[in-house]
């Protein structure tokens, strides 16, 4: 169904995995699309052709979310083109597994650089650009449920995310802006399996209630469901999309 239909849709860090699911997802269900990445061009570029074969409507922005002045431009550039924000998804994230006493400066200063104040910079701008009654879903993680080593200084990111979700929602709710998190859990993508063996991601599969890790489109249709009408009662909350881990 066309649930979507005059609503335009940003969703950062959209050029492959959940993201790109994401975006095609809301485009399917009639957002105009903008499909951002920070280096992936040709990737963006396919999944805004895979959306406009549809009878979609896309383009790709580029915008690296660690920087503020990049974040305005891409918030300028989507109203620009299309003319309105009504959903902004902060997806753009980088996981770290590494216990705390070997995680460098450099690598806990680029989590909290993409995974926090990339969302900060968003949800910023979200909160004189975008539309009254508009959307805004920020990414966590099931791990912040967990007590697992080596998640210690990515769930510090996340756990910062959830936080600025929860006050944000009461800080635009009178304009009927609705702001939820999402914590997905185990889901195969690059970004989740790599470095990890087979036995490790068959553990995670095996702690859920339905025996098995998400797929990309597990999480793009909670995303969707969030982005729509029927999630106007929805705010301040932390749903978790895990099949059951946590």
């Amino acid at each position: 169904m066309k649930t979507l239909i005059n609503k335009v849709a940003l969703v950062t860090g959209s050029s492959r995995g959940i993201g790109a699911e994401i975006a095609k997802s809301l485009a399917q269900a009639g957002a105009k699309v903008v499909v951002n990445y920070a280096n992936s061009a040709s990737e963006a570029e396919k999944v805004v052709a895979e959306i406009q074969a549809e009878g979609g409507d896309a383009i790709a922005i580029r915008a690296n979310v660690c920087h503020s002045a990049e974040v305005r431009a891409l918030f300028e550039s989507t109203i620009a083109h299309f003319g309105k924000v009504d959903i902004l998804v902060n997806n753009a994230g980088v996981m770290l597994n590494k216990k705390i006493q070997d995680t460098s400066d450099e690598e806990f200063d680029q989590l909290f650089d993409i995974n926090v104040k990339g969302t900060f910079y968003s949800m910023r701008e979200a909160a004189t650009r975008l539309e009254d009654g508009g959307r805004v879903i920020n990414f966590s993680s099931t791990t912040t449920r967990l007590m697992l080593p080596t998640y210690g200084s990515y769930c510090a990111s996340k756990g910062a995310v959830e936080q600025l979700s929860r006050i944000f929602a009461k800080e635009v709710g009178a304009r009927g802006i609705t702001v939820n998190t999402l914590s997905p859990g185990p889901t195969n993508t690059e970004l989740f399996t790599q470095g990890k063996t087979e036995a490790f991601i068959q553990q995670l599969a095996d702690m859920s209630a339905l025996g098995r890790i998400a797929e990309p489109s597990d999480i793009a249709q909670v995303v969707l469901f969030l982005a729509s009408d029927a999630a106007q009662w929805i705010s301040g909350q932390n749903i978790g999309a895990n099949g059951g881990l946590a």
